[in-house]
């Protein structure tokens, strides 16, 4: 597929870096060209230096032949106007934007269509980040909640702790455990190295388990990996940014919210906006603010200012002085690993929050949903099968037969409204969608190629 992806910024860098793994055809355009020379340097892909809603740029980028164009530099104008001239110039088949304005947003059903503005997918960042943190809020001791099939099924990532029933125990004892509830193991990751579970597969303390099940069973299951976390109440944000704001809003009806702003201009700004969250003015980092607000009594304190290192300084603070549960926004994917799991319980990486999103529209065949984890290393994925036994190579089998690539496991299917936890004899039906988990993403095109129906089907 050849893919023009304008804005070579952290969420640009990373999709170009996910997609020519994938032997896609990729050009990046960008006016940084010290940035253009850093990603041609390490990645497979062409570049190009201008103004991304240039005509003679996007031209010059390969504009006339290109399957897809994703516009995700800073800019919602230069976005917008881009996927305008790709559609006016070249009839671009696929046009995906970024656009961060709320404004833009609230008025998306009348502005992103062909007569208007020719925009095919809208994506933005601050609401897949808000959407991502509200989840873990909802289920106190996560560290990534990702819904697939309109959220019948959920996949969910804990940190197995001493304590847990089944710490010390082998995966199969699961259903002796909780005869009623159905869920599999999709991965472990133990000292950051993958394991493909078995039955036999032990879990230990520290694991960072993943595993599926319908929405409802998912506490129940938890409760077996770790202490059950007690519900969330209060909540600190740090931060009253677009992504502060939108979180403040969802969570006020149901929780105790307290936010941190600098700016007293945006402090006044969001004391209208906001009708329960109490707004403070000052530091997140000012010691003294933080225990007159009773951080010890504080369930989770999210970080979520623009600067990565006033999150983290706030965050270690608030950690230190008896905050229970301690999120933290980090927009350098480098720093991500290096902050989680001390002081920082949860760090969350807007760019690969936003990959998923991406590659859901990128991906080959009929995919419904993608979810990046791990950073990036892994990928969960919602395929829906097509055809019969004779036009397909999943459908009319069970998963026992499938060949999966390896390190790839099926952890369940959604069939109509019914969830069916995947087991070997399980058989996979037209129409259902298949959640798979992919441990190595270099099998990402196998996995597709599986999902392939023949061109004989009808």
């Amino acid at each position: 597929m050849k893919i023009i992806i304008l804005g070579a910024g952290q969420v640009g860098g990373t999709l170009a870096e996910n997609l020519a793994s994938e032997a896609n055809d990729i050009t990046i355009v960008d006016t940084d060209a010290a940035r253009l020379r850093e990603l041609q340097d390490r990645l497979d892909i062409r570049t190009v230096e201008g103004k991304a809603s240039h005509p003679s740029v996007l031209t010059q980028a390969g504009g006339e032949d290109a399957d897809m164009l994703i516009a995700v530099t800073n800019s919602d104008e230069i976005n917008i106007m881009a996927c305008a001239v790709a559609k006016t110039l070249f009839k671009t088949p696929k046009k995906i934007c970024r656009v961060r304005e709320v404004d833009y947003l609230l008025a998306r059903e009348a502005l992103f269509h062909d007569k208007a503005l020719p925009v095919d997918v809208l994506i933005s960042p601050e609401q897949e980040v808000t959407r991502h943190i509200y989840r873990m809020i909802q289920h106190p001791g996560s560290l990534q909640v990702l819904d697939f099939a309109d959220g019948k099924v959920m996949l969910v990532a804990v940190k197995a702790y001493y304590g847990g029933p089944l710490v010390g125990n082998e995966i199969a004892q699961l259903r002796q455990h909780m005869p009623h509830v159905d869920t599999r193991v999709a991965a472990i990751f133990r000292r950051g190295a993958p394991i493909i579970p078995q039955g036999s597969t032990i879990i230990e303390a520290d694991d960072e388990v993943f595993f599926i099940a319908a929405r409802e069973n998912i506490r129940a299951v938890m409760s077996e990996m770790r202490r059950l976390d007690r519900p969330y109440r209060k909540i600190i944000i740090a931060g009253g940014g677009n992504i502060g704001a939108r979180l403040a809003e969802l969570l006020e009806h149901n929780y105790t919210v307290k936010m941190i702003e600098r700016s007293l201009d945006r402090c006044r700004t969001l004391t209208h906006k906001l009708n329960k969250t109490i707004v403070l003015h000052g530091s997140a980092s000012d010691r003294q603010l933080l225990m007159d607000e009773n951080i010890e009594d504080c369930d989770v304190f999210c970080a979520l200012t623009n600067s990565d290192e006033a999150n983290v300084m706030a965050s270690m603070l608030a950690k230190r002085l008896g905050a229970r549960t301690v999120m933290t926004l980090i927009n350098n994917p480098a720093y991500v690993d290096l902050v989680q799991g001390g002081a920082i319980d949860v760090a969350i990486s807007p760019q690969q929050t936003t990959i998923g999103t991406l590659l859901t529209h990128v991906r080959r065949h009929d995919v419904a949903a993608v979810h990046s984890l791990r950073r990036g290393a892994a990928e969960a994925m919602e395929a829906i099968a097509h055809g019969d036994r004779y036009s397909s190579k999943v459908v009319g089998r069970a998963i026992g037969e499938l060949r999966l690539p390896p390190g790839t496991t099926i952890g369940a299917l959604v069939r109509g409204d019914e969830v069916l936890i995947a087991h070997d004899d399980v058989v996979i039906e037209n129409d259902d969608h298949v959640i798979l988990f992919l441990v190595d993403k270099k099998y990402i095109q196998d996995v597709e190629r599986l999902f392939q129906v023949d061109f004989t089907f009808f």
